[in-house]
């Protein structure tokens, strides 16, 4: 659980770094506007055509008597209206990040740069880490798809469906939310999306206590386009911290160790011969 308060720790810590750095503040912010004018025209379409969908996909129910109808369907328009939230929440992220890679890529290498140590660069061309980015996020909305499919069957569960499913919803969002803002930092580092996919789950707790506040956040209009520069700071210093076990002191110990155990005996064996 310790985890949970560590991964919160992260995104706020990624906050504070732009505070510090206005400039980076405002070059991170363009991106996630020109998102949000595009998100905002297509749930406000969805909004006012759901009634209509929700009608046409129910014909079975025109007979249905007042108020049984009306609660019928308002209670699939409301379970449709969530699920498109649900899927804008999660692709938000995506698509911001795909539409201003060049602005979060350069942001990233500039907290590696302030926090000392290496800056990684992928060293690919620009084309190409926009395939790659583009790529990789498809295969996460599918993923998110199937995840959203299952807890919207869920949801017509009684109790738990208006408890559990939702808390479910939110883990499930907050999980690759994070995966998407960690991309940015582990893609420059050649870090292939099965590898990425496994070292969240190997911390999963703060894997969500990064990503979980931030999707409840994004929850608020305008909000996510604010936290969006902060959240990508926060991601790159939590991969710095996710891949300091690789070179920690212990393992360079313990191969120091296995190297002079190796030299000792091949000098045990050649005095013995």
């Amino acid at each position: 659980m310790r985890d949970l308060g560590v991964g919160f720790g992260y995104l706020v810590k990624g906050q504070r770094w732009v505070g510090r750095h206005g400039r980076w503040f405002g070059f991170g912010l363009l991106p996630g506007l020109v998102t949000l004018v595009l998100y905002a025209a297509a749930l406000a379409g969805l909004a006012y055509g759901a009634d209509d969908l929700t009608a046409w996909a129910t014909p079975f129910a025109d007979d249905w008597s007042s108020p049984w109808q009306g609660a019928f369907r308002g209670f699939l328009t409301a379970l449709l209206f969530a699920f498109g939230l649900f899927l804008a929440v999660v692709t938000f992220t995506a698509v911001t990040l795909l539409v201003g890679q060049p602005f979060y890529e350069s942001l990233s290498e500039e907290v590696d740069r302030t926090e000392g140590g290496d800056v990684p660069r992928s060293g690919l061309p620009l084309w190409r880490e926009l395939w790659i980015s583009a790529r990789d996020s498809l295969r996460i909305l599918v993923r998110v798809v199937l995840y959203g499919i299952a807890l919207f069957a869920l949801g017509f569960i009684p109790v738990v469906g208006q408890t559990v499913v939702p808390v479910l919803g939110f883990c499930v969002s907050g999980f690759f939310l994070a995966e998407e803002l960690t991309a940015v930092a582990l893609q420059r580092r050649r870090v292939e999306l099965k590898e990425r996919l496994a070292m969240l789950r190997g911390r999963r707790m703060l894997t969500l206590g990064f990503g979980v506040p931030l999707t409840l956040a994004f929850l608020v209009p305008f909000v996510a386009v604010f936290l969006m520069p902060g959240a990508v700071a926060g991601a790159t210093l939590m991969v710095r911290d996710l891949e300091a076990p690789r070179d920690s002191p212990a393992d360079a110990g313990t191969d120091a160790g296995t190297d002079a155990d190796d030299k000792a005996g091949r000098t045990g064996r050649t005095a013995h011969a």
